[in-house]
């Protein structure tokens, strides 16, 4: 049987699906912002979801079955659906790929860690489900909104960033390889770890991120927001090596919204370079 196969340079990567089966879709994804991803593009061929507690899926999928959370989806389960397809994002590749294989179940990971690999993976994937207009749509809107964000915020000198994703109990510094240190770029600003690392999240000692020096500091969340933002609050008031920060001492410590500011890329993206435009510059 004929196969069809796209792959792109880590944006996209995906095993073998049939011309057959591209009219006979089931697809099961393990993340919410690709279940959103597919409610844009009008895929009504979904019969598995992501477990989550943090965010809510798109109404399209109510009642669709669960597959668990996305770090870990029950494979148990999603055999029993019979999928065609799973979609994950890639920044679980290194996870998900060998359970994939061995459940002989087609798989794609789409590249949520920046605005741009987002819209580039919805093209290719309307390409693989026959969504092209659909996804071209989308494309385009993405176009025209950054060519005249760009146009408006070119030549703005943005400040220096450190950037905390914060984990129940514990964080990470996010590289410019992570989406939340992407969207600092395109507003913009300049991460203190740009450079540092291919990794989209690295372990750093608080001594190394004074000597960076940041103008601000950003703080999210993986998961449990709340939980996470009292961690935080009692690292900064608990360790006094954070005292001697220029961004502590000037209030330029911000916490973010996760919706907004999480760990793949979604069409919050807008929403998102709006408060950064009102921290960085102080306008709207």
């Amino acid at each position: 049987m004929k196969k069809l196969l796209i792959v792109a340079a880590l944006l996209f990567t995906t095993g073998c699906v049939s011309q057959e089966e591209q009219s006979e879709e089931r697809i099961v994804t393990t993340s919410v912002a690709i279940a959103e991803i597919l409610d844009e593009l009008g895929v009504d061929t979904v019969v598995g979801v992501p477990t989550s507690e943090t965010y809510t899926l798109p109404e399209r999928y109510d009642g669709v079955d669960e597959v668990g959370m996305p770090m870990n989806p029950d494979m148990e389960i999603i055999s029993t659906l019979n999928p065609t397809l799973i979609l994950s994002p890639n920044s679980l590749e290194g996870d998900l790929k060998e359970r994939y294989s061995n459940s002989k179940i087609d798989a794609a990971f789409m590249n949520l860690k920046s605005v741009t690999g987002m819209y580039k993976s919805i093209e290719e994937l309307g390409a693989l489900i026959g969504k092209e207009e659909e996804a071209q749509v989308l494309v385009d809107d993405f176009k025209t909104y950054m060519e005249d964000y760009q146009e408006k915020n070119g030549d703005r000198e943005g400040p220096r960033v450190l950037i905390l994703m914060g984990l129940p109990g514990s964080y990470v510094v996010a590289t410019e390889n992570s989406y939340v240190g992407s969207l600092v770029e395109l507003a913009g600003g300049k991460n203190v770890y740009t450079g540092e690392s291919e990794e989209d999240f690295i372990n750093v000692n608080v001594e190394d991120m004074l000597e960076k020096s940041p103008d601000i500091i950003l703080r999210t969340s993986h998961a449990q927001p709340e939980d996470v933002q009292v961690m935080f609050e009692e690292e900064f008031s608990t360790n006094e090596i954070w005292q001697h920060f220029d961004a502590v001492t000037n209030n330029k410590v911000y916490d973010l919204d996760n919706e907004y500011f999480g760990m793949s890329a979604n069409f919050n993206y807008q929403k998102a370079l709006e408060v950064l435009d009102e921290l960085f510059y102080g306008s709207k």
